[in-house]
């Protein structure tokens, strides 16, 4: 089984050969953010190492797309949507909303946690156990949620 970075470079060359230029600025852009963290931090990363670099990308990208449509540039937010969907094919399955929930109050009651204030000891704990198979903007809605009860 290849890694998820083998993945990426072989992708960089399928959308070479299919000169698929949108598509190959994306996957480049992955790639360097990824080679940017193994030189800054002196690693190798792993798959779920990729998955947290590929979801903070697709953070960025979705934060200018609201920019850019307050902004009136439809033409922006059409690339950035474009970057988003190239993105997220490198995600694994996601969480349903249910299943966050579930997962959520499994944790509320694991930690003992009640009101806001353990709003941060619980994300911890959900941000190890979620990280790269839920959306953690759902996953903080969850948790808001499961602690105002």
């Amino acid at each position: 089984m290849s890694t998820l970075k083998e993945r990426i470079t072989e992708d960089i060359k399928a959308a070479m050969r299919a000169r698929d230029a949108d598509r190959l600025s994306t996957i480049r852009m992955l790639l360097a953010a990824c080679k940017q963290r193994e030189v800054d931090e002196r690693i190798v990363l792993d798959d779920a190492a990729v998955i947290g670099i590929v979801d903070k990308l697709i953070k960025q990208r979705k934060d200018s797309i609201v920019a850019f449509e307050q902004g009136g540039r439809a033409d922006l937010v059409d690339k950035e949507t474009a970057e988003v969907k190239v993105l997220e094919a490198y995600l694994p399955e996601r969480l349903s909303a249910e299943a966050i929930g579930a997962t959520v109050a499994a944790l509320v009651a694991e930690l003992g946690a009640s009101g806001p204030g353990d709003m941060g000891k619980v994300m911890g704990a959900a941000k190890s156990r979620l990280a790269g198979k839920a959306d953690m903007g759902l996953v903080s809605a969850a948790v808001k949620q499961a602690l105002a009860k």
